[in-house]
Parts: structure tokens; sequence; C-alpha cells
């Protein structure tokens, strides 16, 4: 026997603005029902995989996500950070080392941490 991951559920203040922060992330649309105001709501990340799965909670984040996503881009790095910064994401830690390894901690707009990576071209052009 074996659990499958249906969803990936982050709390947060506005549910349905925090969802439209991600669909532009991830460039996936938004469950179809899914309306302003609903206090649930969904990207759909594949038809088959995960859905982010937002919910709306009384109590504001606090402390450090102890559970995060972590983004590769089909872009640079660099150009993914500010591609998310320009959507509204801020700048948490920068973890990027001189000889290209490394990735960029953010934040969405409420506060919750993600970590970009390198894309698969960078990591392929950069000894491990």
């Amino acid at each position: 026997m074996v659990s499958v991951v249906q969803n990936i559920a982050i709390d947060c203040a506005n549910a349905y603005e925090l969802a439209r922060f991600w669909s532009e992330v991830t460039d996936r649309p938004l469950h179809p029902e899914d309306r302003p105001g609903d206090d649930e709501t969904q990207v759909l990340l594949s038809e088959s995989g995960p859905i982010l799965h937002f919910n709306e909670v009384p109590e504001p984040k606090t402390v450090k996500n102890r559970i995060h996503l972590c983004l590769r881009p089909s872009s640079t790095r660099e150009e993914e950070v500010e591609r998310l910064l320009g959507l509204g994401a801020t700048l948490v830690a920068d973890r990027r080392m001189s000889d290209g390894r490394g990735w960029v901690v953010l934040a969405d707009p409420e506060g919750n941490e993600f970590c970009v990576l390198r894309s698969e071209s960078e990591r392929a052009a950069t000894p491990s």
C-alpha cells in the first residue's frame, strides 16, 4: 500500500489572491469554479499531479515554513527571480554561490518561503 499526494495545502489570509499569484508563478490555471472571496481556492498544477490548495485561516504566518516549494525554472534562475519579484514576491535570502550553484529564497505575498533553483541547462553547464 502507498499514499499519493493529492494536494499541497497552504494556509493564508486571502485564498483567491494568493492562488492567483501562484497561478502566475506556475503558469497553471485556477480551478474553474473558484471565485474572489472563496475561502478555499486551488491551482491545478497538472491533470494527474498534486494541486496547490489555498485555505483561509484566521491566524497570520509567524515563523519560517517547515515545508516549502522549490521551483526549477525553464529560463535562468536570475531571470525567474526577477520575474517573481515583479509578480510580488520578496527576497528572503540569496544562497547563490560564485561557481553558479545555490538557490534564492523568496516569499510569496503572504510571507510563505519558496526557493528558486538553477534551470536544467544551468545545471548541465556547471559541474556539481
